[in-house]
């Protein structure tokens, strides 16, 4: 016997706000029964578990211990600038001169996250 992961949770202040981040981020759709003042929100990713959007009364304190990692399907670069317009923000930026690396961004809400090197970079830095 196994178990089956359900869901990424994630907690937050405002959920369907959030949602509506990561939706626009993984270009997925919120559950459709979610509106905007529910207290819980889910974006439904095509495999794989769903973001589970959990509001919660305290805030984020600390470094996440647990935390998504995006492969873009455009560059990397490309992808950093269109989260940054999405309403994130640049953490610490662990891009090497020579192509490697990634970038650690947060969402409106503060939870980290990274951004790999598309398949194209990695291609790109082999040849």
């Amino acid at each position: 016997m196994i178990s089956v992961v359900q869901n990424v949770a994630i907690d937050c202040s405002d959920a369907y706000e959030l949602a509506r981040f990561w939706s626009e981020v993984t270009g997925c759709p919120l559950h459709p029964q979610d509106r905007p003042g529910d207290r819980e929100t889910q974006v439904l990713l095509p495999e794989g578990p769903r973001l589970y959007f959990n509001q919660v009364p305290e805030p984020k304190t600390i470094k996440n211990r647990i935390h998504l990692c995006l492969r873009p399907t455009t560059s990397r670069e490309e992808e950093i600038e269109r989260l940054l317009n999405l309403g994130a923000t640049l953490v610490t930026d662990r891009r090497e001169p020579d192509g490697a690396g990634w970038a650690v961004l947060a969402d409106p809400e503060g939870n980290e996250f990274c951004v790999l090197r598309s398949e194209s970079d990695r291609a790109a830095m082999s040849s």
